[in-house]
């Protein structure tokens, strides 16, 4: 039985379809499920479907948000019952994304901030164009676990250094891991300046984030 609903979760992602993932998050609910495992054997699965559909080219940003539509329905159904000690354990982890100081572009951004939302992120979009000393405010106000930015721009890249060296000044670099992404930049340059994290597609986001959140945590 739960195999079956399980599929049917993961189903309901890929075919990006709400109704769907509502009846099979209730039936999860009714066969006493445990929602953690439904959503991590379930949703997840179907979103890293779609992500990889989306890396070749088979799936586009207005599936991933009928597919993201679909997660937060059934998350929202699956966790309606549990504490909030056991939400917080369901939730993957807080995250602060922008589009770096100087940079208006923001179409990688808008793709990465679905990714991470459809993956049980709790994600605070900044915007474009975002100040240095905002992000840090923000971060510190929000207690995320992430900062993430973008960059489409060679000239606002400046900006990611600025990032790291302000959270150094303040004494809480320690407190965030810090990834950066976008056309001009490279794993070569986040080393450089001494970001956490970079990948090459969206889809490899989350599942980095995931990855570097459960270290820290485990440190």
């Amino acid at each position: 039985m739960s195999e079956e609903i399980y599929a049917k979760l993961k189903k309901s992602i890929v075919e990006m379809d709400t109704d769907l993932a509502e009846e099979a998050a209730n039936e999860a609910i009714a066969a006493g499920l445990d929602p953690l495992e439904c959503i991590s054997l379930g949703l997840s699965k179907g979103m890293a479907v779609m992500g990889d559909l989306f890396d070749v080219g088979e799936a586009f940003v207005p599936d991933l948000m009928m597919a993201s539509e679909a997660f937060e329905t059934a998350i929202n159904i699956l966790t309606s019952a549990l504490s909030v000690e056991e939400k917080h354990k369901s939730s993957s982890g807080k995250v602060i994304i922008h589009t770096v100081q100087g940079d208006i572009h923001d179409i990688g951004k808008n793709i990465v901030s679905v990714m991470l939302s459809a993956n049980n992120f709790e994600v605070f979009d900044l915007g474009r164009d975002v100040p240095v000393d905002l992000v840090i405010k923000k971060a510190e106000e929000y207690g995320v676990d992430l900062i993430c930015g973008s960059a489409l721009m060679t000239t606002t890249m400046a900006s990611m250094k600025e990032i790291i060296n302000s959270l150094k000044e303040d004494g809480i670099r320690d407190k965030y891991i810090v990834m950066f992404g976008g056309a001009p930049v490279s794993a070569k340059w986040c080393s450089e300046i001494g970001a956490d994290g970079y990948t090459d597609t969206a889809a490899e986001v989350a599942a980095m984030a995931k990855d570097l959140i459960a270290k820290k945590r485990g440190a």
